[in-house]
């Protein structure tokens, strides 16, 4: 039997399927890979140039040229004499989920273009049943019983993101916290689940996460996390560094601080949303220069050969993080841009040099409240 919301979505897609025929895979044009680009181009946003292999300083703020050469941080590797944290690991299964019972695009399909609206694309997706891996890490410094920061990250499991804090936690330069690194829902862009969940512009995977991840972590792995907003954070790269932003924006009552590489802040967004035409690419055409400000603190990086799609005007992954860095500027925002030289999409060299200075450029002057 099928279920209403799956009934609903079939009939959505069988209006959304009137399609031109299906290409074939085998003949699909190979992507263009990006080009490198300047840094100085006319119109991107004025940078403080570090020397190379240096890293922006965790108490400044504002626009920052990195690179080229990225050797990893300390941090980023695992040290025989640091506190190891616990790593608690389970499976989320989408028959459970009231939020995200499960979609997959067709096999063998690709988005085609709207014929009356060509930045628009129509899908062919349908329901699909998903099993979503989560990983929690839980700082040996944690004291039981007691409530605790968090970070809660896309993609998951995030190894590296473990090691890091392991290493900054005992070092005493981030709070001790809970890294809860979520896997997404499989799949990738328009009609996939893991684009239904990072590229939709709602409140709907922060809602996802508070009621029915955040429970289980704290059953799972025994731990009280924070109502407080300031001392909880989300981070990602790609699609996930946008959900991290989507997160705190639609529900900055529930997170304030934002670390993103090479965020997808371009228009990846379906189905079509009237309130956001051009999905993520509207936070800075529209969001944030015609929203007062919100109390969020945001790390950015780019790297300068990072994604260019070329079928429309909304899918310079480039472009629009210099966007952002000018829009988070013009309205006051506390924020920290990096530009990346030498380097690709999410590029794993560039996380394993900046994430130690990000995290703690993130948690840079946080304090606990106290009762």
């Amino acid at each position: 039997m099928i279920r209403p919301i799956f009934f609903a979505l079939a009939i959505a897609v069988c209006i959304t399927a009137q399609t031109p025929p299906t290409p074939d895979p085998a003949k699909r044009p190979l992507r263009t890979p990006p080009p490198t680009r300047d840094p100085f181009t006319p119109g991107y946003v004025k940078k403080t140039e570090l020397p190379d292999g240096a890293v922006a300083p965790i108490n400044k703020n504002g626009n920052f040229l990195l690179g080229p050469t990225h050797n990893p941080a300390p941090e980023s590797i695992a040290k025989d004499d640091v506190p190891k944290g616990e790593i608690i690991e389970f499976t989320m299964e989408s028959t459970d989920s009231k939020f995200y019972p499960g979609i997959a695009r067709e096999p063998g399909t690709f988005g085609q273009p709207d014929p009356n609206n060509p930045g628009r694309l129509l899908v062919k997706s349908g329901p699909k049943p998903y099993t979503r891996k989560v990983a929690v890490y839980v700082p040996k410094q944690y004291k039981p019983g007691t409530v605790a920061p968090f970070i809660v990250g896309a993609d998951g499991p995030d190894r590296m993101l473990f090691t890091v804090l392991d290493n900054l936690i005992a070092q005493k330069r981030v709070p001790a916290q809970i890294a809860i690194s979520i896997g997404n829902g499989s799949g990738d862009a328009q009609g996939s689940q893991r684009g239904l969940e990072y590229d939709t512009m709602s409140g709907k995977y922060a809602e996802f996460v508070e009621a029915e991840v955040l429970p289980l972590v704290e059953a799972k792995a025994k731990v009280k996390l924070t109502k407080d907003p300031n001392a909880r954070a989300t981070m990602g790269g790609s699609s996930g560094g946008s959900a991290a932003m989507i997160m705190a924006w639609y529900h900055p009552e529930l997170y304030r601080r934002v670390l993103t590489y090479s965020g997808t802040y371009v228009y990846q967004q379906w189905p079509y949303d009237e309130k956001t035409p051009h999905g993520a690419w509207d936070f800075h055409e529209t969001l944030i220069p015609n929203t007062p400000r919100k109390p969020l603190r945001i790390w950015l990086e780019i790297s300068d050969r990072d994604n260019l799609i070329t079928r429309d005007a909304y899918h310079d992954w480039v472009l629009a993080n210099e966007r952002m860095a000018k829009v988070l500027a013009e309205k006051g925002y506390t924020y920290q841009y990096n530009f990346v030289r030498n380097a690709g999409h999410t590029d794993r060299a560039v996380k394993a040099q900046t994430l130690p200075q990000a995290l703690e450029w993130l948690w840079h002057g946080y304090k606990a409240k106290t009762k």
